[in-house]
């Protein structure tokens, strides 16, 4: 499974699309284990939710209580935060300079 992407900003879906997901990627494929990064609400409330999924034998990935959901507000804090990683990352050689 490769990073996916949901659609153009520009073009993104309406709030009572939700949930909205985001990307999602392998954690461990021989676990079944993935990361969906989505956004969505509870009880009137828009959230970020970054979370480990399983893989069933029926194939459908369901959430596991492993994860995080936070306000949305939060979001630009969380966003700045994982962008400083990378850059910490990129210095210490631990990824590609050219990694996204």
């Amino acid at each position: 499974m490769a990073v996916t992407k949901s659609p153009d900003p520009s073009n993104a879906p309406s709030r009572d699309a939700f949930p909205i997901e985001i990307a999602k990627f392998w954690k461990n494929r021989a676990r079944n284990e993935s990361l969906h990064v989505s956004l969505s609400e509870y009880e009137g409330h828009c959230l970020i939710n970054v979370r480990l999924y399983t893989t069933g034998s029926d194939g459908i990935d369901r959430p596991t209580q492993k994860g995080v959901a936070m306000g949305i507000q939060k979001l630009p804090d969380l966003a700045r935060a994982l962008n400083r990683a990378v850059a910490i990352a990129k210095k210490m050689g631990l990824i590609a300079e050219d990694a996204q």
